[in-house]
């Protein structure tokens, strides 16, 4: 058995020499980091020439010929010229290696990094302009953003192009939530009425009513049926003092059913809390109640019929029935003005069951609001009447004679559905002129009526004003006087 050892005993043959397969690299020991390497310590070793062919034999490094015995197979197992000497493992503590090219370890090799080449050409406008889509999502790197975005600057069509892109992708990425708009239905209805007009058509003074109760009873059948019993508070003034009382969502829909229903004992139709009942809007309320029809969910049925029941009757009796006089017990409108009043209220009591079951509700249309608004304007100065036989407000200051004008508050309502209204401050019979006027209030639209509804006090409201400040005080608690339950 030979005494040589092969490279799985050890790696050690005859005289402690390490052996190894020809061609096949040894692992070196620990060395420094790769930053210590010069470039050229990464080439990789030449290729070994073909087995048996002759080596030449280095020359011996103090210039003798001689040569030491086992020469050959040291210059065999020296490492090329251009490959690092495999490094000994380095204590710790110790500086690290040279890197064999004479400058210390770490030194700064910058002067190794080869020159940059020539910048990158510019996307042509072909390539830009098939990265509109692509830019038009987002969906580009921060490179192709930055020159596409640098493209748009300089080239007019695909400019354009990318504005119908964004565009489209606006489309696509809408915040909407999935709730139909609740004027879909009248868009549609109207769309139909131009090209036939309907043969009985609901009047114009009736519409703002038929809106709201539609709106009102899309609310209620998306609720659950649990929500019929969330707690609602209804709030109103009471001279000075706001007042509010607390009762379901059935509640409220027995509620105005019951209001609902001095309509329409004026027009013939049947009262649903029997011909007995009282005519002030509060006792009725409560005679709803205490009948029980404001239990659960099954009081939308007759109050919904019951709306379908006062505006088929209105359109079938023509403009008319427009003046016919509705009683409030303590008060009367023309059905004209009654109708926009129930109107009101359903809108705002509607506001009410949303905030309850947290359901978005907005504010009706711009034309319907505006109605609205100008009810409680031309309300406002027998509101103040009634305040100073109340005591609640100071005496007239000027009055006139029937039909003339008098000292007047310019209402400035601001947003959709506003407008300008000059309320006459001293007497109900004066007409408001704008060169009468010793005060002005502005507020948003929504806000003034909230301060209408009794939702807001005239001290939290909302409103710039100038001028007569007492005269500004007075209108804004007259506004408040008319919210009732």
């Amino acid at each position: 058995m030979s005494g040589r050892s092969g490279p799985f005993d050890g790696g050690e043959g005859r005289d402690g020499e390490h052996d190894e397969v020809r061609g096949v690299p040894r692992i070196p020991g620990p060395r420094g980091a790769a930053d210590d390497l010069p470039p050229e310590a990464y080439r990789p070793p030449p290729a070994p020439g073909p087995r048996g062919s002759p080596e030449p034999d280095p020359a011996p490094a103090d210039g003798s010929a001689a040569a030491s015995p086992g020469a050959d197979t040291a210059a065999a197992d020296a490492p090329e010229a251009d490959t690092p000497a495999p490094e000994e493992a380095i204590p710790d503590g110790a500086p690290a290696a040279s890197s064999g090219t004479g400058e210390p370890p770490g030194a700064d090799r910058a002067e190794h990094v080869p020159a940059a080449g020539p910048p990158p050409a510019a996307p042509s406008h072909g390539v830009l302009k098939s990265l509109l889509g692509a830019w038009a999502l987002s969906a580009c790197s921060a490179e192709e953003t930055a020159a596409v975005e640098e493209h748009l600057g300089e080239c007019a069509p695909c400019a354009d192009e990318a504005l119908r892109l964004r565009d489209a992708v606006g489309l696509l990425h809408t915040d909407r939530d999935l709730d139909l708009d609740p004027l879909l239905r009248f868009q549609v209805l109207e769309n139909c009425l131009v090209r036939r007009p309907a043969r009985i058509p609901v009047p114009v003074w009736a519409d703002a009513y038929d809106a709201e109760t539609a709106r009102l009873d899309a609310l209620l059948r998306d609720i659950g049926r649990s929500d019929w019993d969330a707690p609602v508070r209804l709030k109103w003034f009471e001279g000075e003092q706001q007042v509010d009382r607390r009762t379901t969502v059935g509640g409220v829909i027995a509620h105005l059913m019951g209001v609902d229903g001095l309509v329409a004992a004026a027009l013939g139709l049947q009262d649903p809390l029997g011909a007995e009942a009282p005519r002030l809007p509060a006792l009725r309320t409560e005679a709803a109640w205490g009948l029980g029809t404001g239990s659960g969910p099954r009081v939308r049925e007759p109050w919904r019929e019951q709306s379908h029941a006062l505006i088929r009757t209105v359109s079938f009796a023509g403009g008319g029935a427009a003046e016919l006089p509705v009683s409030y017990g303590s008060f009367a409108l023309p059905l004209r003005d009654s109708l926009l009043d129930r109107a009101f209220e359903c809108w705002i009591h509607a506001d009410d069951i949303a905030d309850a079951v947290d359901y978005p509700y907005p504010a009706p249309g711009g034309a319907h609001l505006h109605r609205m608004i100008d009810l409680a304007a031309r309300l406002l100065p027998a509101a103040l009447a009634e305040r100073r036989r109340a005591g609640l407000a100071g005496p007239p200051r000027q009055l006139v004679s029937a039909g003339s004008p008098g000292r007047s508050l310019h209402l400035e309502i601001e947003g959709c559905g506003g407008g300008h209204w000059y309320i006459a401050l001293d007497s109900p019979a004066a007409l408001g002129s704008a060169d009468h006027s010793v005060a002005q209030v502005a507020l948003d639209g929504v806000e003034f009526c909230r301060l209408v509804a009794g939702h807001v006090s005239p001290q939290e409201a909302a409103a710039g004003h100038d001028g007569d400040r007492e005269a500004v005080r007075e209108v804004l608690c007259a506004a408040a006087g008319l919210s009732r339950i």
